[in-house]
């Protein structure tokens, strides 16, 4: 019986080496690190903050490209590769957010060029842009509900932000754009806190940050 044992065992395939999954880092706090930024520099502005009511903001283009739009889309590509969907669709869509945003500064992309002949048609079509954009972020409230308090704490201030800008481009408002970016202001320092929270992990920090987890 041996014998034939070790002729079946001569003949048999080898089995293939175990490989090991190579480890994925959390792309979560890059996509948090890319938007905080970003959203701060802007409502800064929308803020006034030292500067006059209604001064150009064109510094935001460059962040809204590359730190908040591309890397930030990619943040949500990451979270595809780990399986989190929420931060997939979460980062992904900010990203396509600022990428949109700052296109519309771009000459040659003719979007409020073509507004001109067109009093308040401009701050109309924002106000539903940003409509839109709280329409989707309050969604990501709801959807994130089972996560922590700092998580939500972030998507309800990002609602009331978007909220506000809307009513201040419908109604020309500006009260309704510095309390806006005040808001917006808020909801980076909460980005932010996410994001440090996701970096002083058990294994490289000597301290954690509270997020109040709720699942």
């Amino acid at each position: 019986m041996s014998h034939e044992q070790d002729i079946e065992s001569k003949y048999q395939a080898p089995r293939p080496p175990m490989v090991a999954q190579p480890t994925i880092a959390n792309p979560g706090p890059l996509g948090l690190c890319g938007f905080a930024l970003t959203t701060l520099v802007l409502s800064l502005h929308n803020a006034s903050a030292g500067m006059p009511t209604g001064s150009p903001n064109n510094v935001v283009v460059g962040l809204a490209f590359f730190y908040g739009g591309l890397v930030q889309l990619l943040a949500g590509m990451w979270e595809f590769r780990t399986g989190n969907t929420f931060g997939a669709t979460a980062f992904s869509s900010y990203g396509g957010f600022w990428l949109s945003y700052a296109i519309m500064f771009i000459p040659g992309a003719n979007i409020r060029e073509s507004y001109a002949k067109y009093p308040g048609a401009l701050e109309h079509s924002l106000g539903i842009y940003l409509t839109a954009w709280a329409i989707f972020t309050a969604l990501m409230l709801v959807a994130c509900h089972r996560s922590s308090i700092a998580m939500i704490l972030l998507f309800f201030c990002l609602t009331v932000t978007f909220i506000l800008l809307a009513a201040a481009d419908f109604y020309g408002n500006g009260g309704a754009k510095v309390a806006g970016g005040a808001f917006g202001v808020i909801t980076a320092i909460i980005a932010w806190y996410n994001a440090l929270a996701g970096l002083l992990t058990k294994e490289s920090s000597y301290f954690t940050l509270p997020t109040g987890p709720l699942n």
